[in-house]
């Protein structure tokens, strides 16, 4: 299985997907998001994605919302990760040696209260956790460390010099599992969907097709508006609900097709696990 994942291997993409599949796969690594939609569609030297939807501090990733409504894909999982971010350096390293550390803006975001204590460190932003590892270790760089996964530091020889300096210890990312949706699978044993749709600007359209939901059976567990592009303060509207019984899918559908505009379903599957680690 070759899964497309934005960042490098040791990232926590990667960790994600291997939890999901729980199997050997072969990661492709892409700089960008757009770059891993465009893998999966083509099929070219991938076969599944991963990415993050959702953080929960920092909220929904508006931007891979738009990508995967726009896209010919499917979710077919999800997993939901603890972020643990580890400070790693070259093996002999100490915290008070670093200069410089470097990693994901996210990342240092998550880590910011921890240097306080280190206002001689500089906080260098770059576009990926496992990168700034893989560049420290090949580059030999005595002074820099970088914040990641202990598979990063795994892979790239490093020391973890301090583990776990979130400022949050209740730090989950979600990433959903994506493919082409001629070949996803057709799913039988669902209990949890994602949709997208919009409404008119008519007073009660928003509850009249949330009340869709709620008249089957269907618990609401996650509503995010985004604006349409082109049609000022207009939205769209993403929507995860589970299902007791999905055999009422199709009654879901059908009073949403009734109560909304261009209803899309973005995918059916099983709710994901929450890991540790």
């Amino acid at each position: 299985m070759k899964v497309a994942i934005q960042g490098y291997p040791g990232a926590f993409h990667e960790i994600a997907a291997r939890l999901f599949y729980q199997d050997e796969i072969e990661v492709v690594p892409a700089d960008t998001f757009e770059e891993v939609v465009s893998l999966v569609e083509s099929h070219d030297k991938a076969d599944t994605g991963i990415m993050a939807i959702e953080n929960s501090i920092a909220g929904s990733i508006l931007y891979n919302y738009n990508l995967l409504n726009q896209s010919n894909l499917q979710i077919i999982g999800e997993v939901f990760l603890r972020i643990k971010q580890n400070l790693m350096a070259i093996p002999g390293s100490r915290i008070e040696d670093l200069e410089e550390v470097h990693s994901h803006p996210m990342a240092i975001a998550q880590c910011k209260e921890f240097f306080r204590s280190y206002p001689g460190i500089k906080l260098v932003e770059t576009k990926d956790t496992a990168e700034s590892a893989r560049y420290i270790h090949d580059h030999g760089l005595n002074h820099v460390g970088a914040l990641g996964s202990v598979l990063a530091a795994e892979l790239y020889h490093l020391d973890i010099i301090v583990p776990g300096i979130e400022t949050d210890k209740r730090n989950y990312t979600r990433f959903v599992l994506i493919d082409h949706f001629i070949d996803a699978p057709n799913q039988q044993d669902f209990d949890k969907v994602s949709v997208s749709f919009a409404v008119s600007h008519e007073i009660g359209s928003l509850y009249k097709a949330l009340k869709t939901l709620s008249d089957h059976g269907a618990n609401l567990t996650k509503i995010q508006s985004a604006p349409i592009t082109g049609r000022p303060w207009e939205y769209l509207f993403f929507v995860d609900f589970l299902l007791q019984e999905n055999s009422r899918f199709g009654d879901v559908i059908q009073g949403l097709t009734m109560t909304t505009r261009g209803l899309k379903i973005l995918g059916k599957y099983k709710t994901g696990k929450q890991h540790e680690l």
